[in-house]
């Protein structure tokens, strides 16, 4: 029997609205989760879980870090992501926007969540995790697509 890896899925929200400068993302700045600490993300994300759909993970999630409900969700990609080209780092990453929502976002886990942040797509902060950096980067230029790649040299 040939060893295979795991791929794991992970769904990402972009809170979205319009600004003074344009257009704004909601943000966070991780803290205590072991992964991008002191980076800029997704103010919601996480692992799909057994049984759930992505766009069911992303609604938990948001649910989970910003007790945002009733989300109008638009799919943007899905990045197959790799790191150091370790088998073990593959991961499949759903991206979504949301427009509209019900709820004022909120912080609910400040043990990995040290602030929360709009920020205008043209003046992110830094450091952005740098493959939801590649997201955002598309979504400002309009340039996303439906699937899209992330670590791999070619």
């Amino acid at each position: 029997m040939l060893d295979r890896f795991v791929v794991v899925p992970a769904a990402y929200v972009f809170l979205l609205r319009d600004g003074a400068a344009g257009v704004e993302v909601l943000l966070q700045l991780r803290r205590n989760t072991g992964y991008m600490d002191d980076h800029w993300a997704a103010a919601a994300a996480g692992h799909v879980e057994k049984g759930e759909t992505a766009y069911d993970a992303a609604r938990r999630e948001t649910l989970e870090e910003l007790d945002v409900t009733g989300l109008d969700l638009e799919f943007v990609t899905s990045m197959q992501r790799t790191a150091s080209g370790e088998p073990i780092d593959e991961r499949i990453d759903f991206f979504f926007t949301a427009r509209t929502w019900s709820g004022t976002p909120r912080i609910v886990e400040p043990h990995k969540c040290a602030e929360l942040r709009w920020c205008p797509l043209t003046d992110l902060p830094t450091p952005v995790v740098p493959h939801e950096l590649s997201v955002l980067t598309g979504l400002l230029a309009g340039t996303t697509s439906p699937y899209s790649t992330f670590g791999f040299d070619s």
